[in-house]
């Protein structure tokens, strides 16, 4: 092992050398196209490992969607709204808390900003620490070792380079025969930054995107229904089980849902949006009015006026960018990461596979275990999971063991008088090796991380049984339904 790391660093360091030797006609070794979570995060490991590292940005901002109108300002959303639905309503006041709350929606708003202006400004102080190169612009491939970069003034640089990472990210895919507006018919960009909470909302797709968006607004006061073509909540990938859940939790809450209904157009009517939807199993047409229609059915890679075709690089079928197991495209030294290639549209997918990527350029070996790869909703409960569903092991002919423990039974749970949910550990039948975990409940994004570490490392469920997990804590949970895996019964529950 430690030969083995020996061996990677020599190779890594003889990279770092000759490059800060060469005299070659280039202005870059690597040109980073799109400064998101997998771009940036690439750019400053490329140039900790000593490449000369640019990264081109077509906004005035660094951290694409995620950071600018993605993950971030949404988080800050959805939990300062949660806090005003828990003063709001009845939570605040069977603890023992009497107060009056009025919302400051454009306070709200003015917090959610700032938040974002902090951490794309940190990715700007972290870009200048590492000496990575910035250049603000539209970046195209106009030649295997060349990059051309559109100014917003009208001019143009052009950027030599020994190699290329595509990192550009999606962009949201839009409905047929509705036309966004970002007012009135909005998609994800426009439900961060309304202003004012709508009467009514319906939104279009009931994946990860639209519940928790939806349940912003819902919280905030409007009347929300989420229309949905498949037959759950929570989009691929979800167990079953636990959609079916966070289905009725979020029903306690106020959302509403039409599952298995298509959405077949829409159309404005004064102060009104009609929807016109019908079962996707066929049936009889059914209108519905809205005051806010979300457009959520999920986000296509963006690859428009790339240049790929420039280079010879073709789409797959789903617009992705093909690539082999090091990242690298049909052209050996142009690679992709990200949203742009296959797989889940994650933030910390992009990052893993930026840092790998960019090791392999220097000589370090390159893998990604994409079954470890977490998936996080960030609803109240929160949902989270990472391996195997139960579907997909019956698919795959596996047999599993089930422990499950309520976090109605966990101390810290009943404390904080917030017990909906449970953790799911499905192991192998077997050998007890951990195959999955899914979890409903309060910080299900950052109790997964335990399970994923597991999974990780291959451990089994005794594994985590038998470590101790501090007392009172939400993790129990984890320890507990790992221990029913292992041997059939839990300690706190019957």
């Amino acid at each position: 092992m430690i030969r083995s790391g020996s061996k990677v660093l020599k190779n890594q360091l003889k990279y770092v050398a000759s490059a800060s030797q060469l005299n070659y006609s280039t202005d870059a070794d690597l040109v980073v196209i799109g400064s998101g979570p997998g771009g940036y995060v690439a750019a400053i490991k490329a140039a900790q490992l000593g490449l000369k590292t640019v990264c081109v940005e077509k906004e005035s901002t660094l951290g694409g969607t995620c950071l600018n109108v993605g993950c971030i300002p949404s988080k800050a959303l959805l939990n300062n709204s949660h806090y005003y639905s828990m003063a709001s309503g009845k939570d605040f006041a069977n603890r023992g808390i009497e107060a009056t709350v009025k919302l400051n929606l454009p306070k709200m708003m003015e917090q959610k900003s700032n938040a974002v202006k902090g951490l794309t400004g940190g990715i700007a102080g972290l870009f200048k620490a590492n000496k990575v190169t910035r250049v603000d612009g539209f970046g195209s491939i106009t030649g295997p070792n060349e990059v051309s970069v559109a100014k917003s003034d009208g001019g143009s640089e052009v950027i030599k380079t020994k190699n290329i990472l595509i990192a550009t990210g999606s962009e949201v895919t839009p409905f047929p025969g509705i036309e966004i507006n970002e007012t009135n018919i909005i998609s994800s960009t426009g439900a961060l930054s309304l202003q004012k909470v709508p009467k009514s909302m319906l939104i279009i797709g009931a994946g990860v995107i639209g519940v928790e968006l939806g349940s912003v607004w819902m919280r905030l006061g409007s009347k929300v229904t989420a229309v949905e073509f498949l037959g759950h909540v929570g989009g691929m990938g979800i167990d079953a089980e636990s959609s079916k859940l966070f289905e009725r939790t979020l029903k306690k809450q106020g959302m509403k849902f039409k599952l298995n209904t298509k959405v077949m157009s829409a159309s404005q009517q004064g102060d009104m949006i009609h929807v016109n939807v019908e079962s996707a199993k066929g049936g009889k047409p059914e209108t519905l009015e809205c005051e806010v229609l979300l457009v959520c059915i999920g986000r296509r890679p963006f690859t428009n006026n790339m240049g790929l075709e420039n280079v010879g690089i073709e789409l797959e079928p789903r617009g992705t960018i093909p690539v082999n197991e090091r990242f690298q495209t049909k052209i050996p030294n142009i690679y992709a990461i990200g949203d742009v290639i296959k797989g889940p549209m994650l933030a910390h997918k992009a990052e893993d596979e930026g840092i790998i990527c960019v090791e392999g350029i220097t000589g370090a070996p390159v893998h990604i275990d994409y079954n470890c790869v977490p998936s996080v909703v960030y609803t109240h409960p929160e949902v989270a999971w990472v391996g195997k569903n139960e579907q997909e092991l019956k698919e795959a002919g596996i047999p599993y063991k089930i422990g499950k423990f309520p976090f109605a039974a966990n101390s810290r749970a009943k404390t904080n008088a917030d017990t909906d949910g449970f953790v799911k550990v499905l192991s192998h039948k077997e050998t007890d090796k951990m195959l999955g975990v899914h979890i409903v409940g309060t910080g299900a994004g950052e109790l997964i991380n335990e399970c994923v570490l597991a999974l990780e490392y291959g451990a089994s469920a005794e594994d985590v049984a038998r470590v101790c997990h501090a007392h009172p804590t939400l993790s129990e949970a984890v320890r507990e339904a790992s221990l029913m895996a292992y041997c059939g019964k839990p300690i706190n529950n019957v």
